[in-house]
């Protein structure tokens, strides 16, 4: 075996191992959750590029900083899936099927829909904290992306591939992941580069609660199975 060979297995064996099982056994109906999410997303894209559907997308899935918040929460679970604009959806499409669908064949279907919502929504909610802060701030946006609609499946998309790289111990892809979103904000500073890595930070809150969880798990194991002290 040759050391790329090596560092593939170390890296990728156990994400394999977890998706072979579920993916061999039931095929496409083991993915449901992404297939419906690749399906969406292009129904959506279609209909944003009608006349009849681009107005009832944009106030059913658009999400901007401007909006009430009340309004930008119920929108968020469609924004999810309105492709990016300015982006090629046959891209967005791809890396739907393929990121969710592996995140639920090895997370689950529920644990999936949640990290990826918790994601699109530290974008979310981002978008505000940043503009109040202002672009004076290194964490701010200027006014003008008040306007500017959320990224979309993207945010979703790169926090699903930074918890799966965590849960399944695959860290240099999920620091590759990191990197480069941290290298798409140095390069072109924008509100979906920003967006990205407040879902980032959102996820990573979530894998160091889920070490911890565990951590405690273990010492309580550990201290449940000594053995018990000798009786004078």
């Amino acid at each position: 075996m040759t050391t790329l060979a090596r560092w593939a297995r170390a890296e990728w064996g156990a994400l394999y191992a977890s998706a072979r099982g579920p993916l061999a056994e039931r095929r496409w109906r083991a993915v449901p959750v992404a297939v419906t999410a690749v399906c969406l997303t292009a129904v959506l894209h279609f209909a944003h590029h009608q006349a009849w559907g681009c107005e009832w997308v944009r106030n059913a899935g658009g999400v901007r900083a401007v909006d009430p918040l009340w309004q930008a929460l119920l929108r968020t679970p469609l924004s999810l899936f309105v492709p990016a604009l300015d982006l090629p959806v046959w891209g967005a499409l791809v890396q739907v099927l393929l990121v969710f669908g592996i995140a639920e064949l090895c997370l689950g279907r529920w644990r999936t829909v949640a990290v990826a919502y918790v994601a699109t929504l530290a974008g979310t909610l981002y978008a505000r904290l940043g503009i109040w802060l202002g672009p004076d701030s290194s964490l701010g946006l200027p006014a003008s992306d008040r306007w500017v609609v959320d990224t979309g499946p993207s945010a979703a998309v790169v926090g699903l591939a930074v918890f799966l790289g965590w849960r399944h111990r695959a860290y240099v892809t999920a620091s590759v992941v990191i990197v480069a979103m941290v290298v798409e904000v140095v390069v072109k500073e924008n509100l979906a580069g920003k967006e990205h890595l407040a879902a980032i930070a959102a996820v990573l809150v979530l894998c160091a609660a889920g070490e911890l969880r565990q951590r405690c798990s273990r010492e309580r194991a550990g201290s449940g199975s000594g053995a018990p002290p000798i009786q004078s």
